[in-house]
Parts: structure tokens; sequence; C-alpha cells
């Protein structure tokens, strides 16, 4: 089966509140990041970025590139005496100053992601990678949640959207 009827398959069985505001694939990016699954992650977003022709294109690639750098931080931390594998982190690095690049320019909040937070993500694991060599084996990995706006709270936003 190929990528693009595999990733359909899985978001028709995949999706946790079908009446949502955003789109599954950027839901399903969320899940799928806070799994360890960051191929699939970046996978079912690319999905969304593609044909994508508003601002959020940016936006969508940035967190398709922070994906993409813990693919990197993944296979280094898997494989690290893997001849390839083991050089790694560097391009994850690089990718994380992209994707910090591109989110910089939206927030502090867009698409109910606190853009702040995730900058902060990509700093403090670039310097791990920097300072301890492979992040993924000495650290916890990051999760990511979307914020709620409840309307209780008329635009303060809270902590705990389930995704």
């Amino acid at each position: 089966m190929k990528k693009n009827a595999r990733l359909q398959t899985w978001m028709n069985e995949w999706d946790p509140d079908p009446g949502a505001v955003l789109p599954r694939e950027y839901r399903a990016f969320f899940f799928l990041f806070n799994r360890r699954q960051y191929y699939e992650a970046h996978d079912v977003l690319e999905a969304l970025w593609l044909p994508c022709l508003d601002e959020n294109r940016s936006f969508y690639q940035g967190l398709i590139q922070l994906a993409g750098a813990f693919v990197h931080f993944d296979k280094q931390a898997l494989f690290p005496e893997h001849p390839v594998h083991m050089r790694r982190l560097a391009p994850g690095c690089r990718l994380l100053d992209l994707a910090a690049a591109r989110l910089g320019r939206f927030g502090p909040l867009h698409m109910r992601l606190d853009v702040v937070a995730v900058l902060s993500i990509c700093e403090l694991w670039k310097t791990r990678a920097q300072q301890c060599g492979s992040p993924l084996q000495t650290h916890k990995p990051p999760e990511l949640q979307l914020e709620i706006e409840s309307a209780q709270t008329r635009g303060l936003q809270t902590r705990g959207e389930s995704v």
C-alpha cells in the first residue's frame, strides 16, 4: 500500500472528534508526536501542508521540521553505533533552527498551539543535543498540547485539550 493510501486509511479509522474545528491531520500530528511516532506525525501533517495555500502553510512546515528533528534524534538514540544514525544530531539541530524560524512568525498562540512554548522546546532540545549527545536517551521527550478556549474564560487559555 502506498504512503498516501496508508495515511488515508489510518485517518479514516482514527478521528477522536470528527466534529472538531481544527483539521484532523493537524490534531493527528499532536497525537502521533506525543506517542513518539515522529515520522508518522511528519507524514500526516505533510498531507495537510502540501495542498495548503494560505498563511498556515509555513506554520505546518515548521511543525513538520520539528517532527523531523525528532526523527533524527530518535534514530540516533536507537542506533548510536550505526555509521549513519550516529551522525543525526547535527541535522536534527538544524531542523530545530528551521522550525523555530518558521514558527516564530506566528503566535504567541496560533491554531491553539502555544508557539512560545514550542520555541522554548526547540531551544532546549538543541542545547541538550549539543551538550549530552543523545537527548532522547537521557531526557523524557517533549509533549505538545493544544490550548482550549472556554466560554467561561472568554479568551483566557487553559491547558488540556485532548487531540
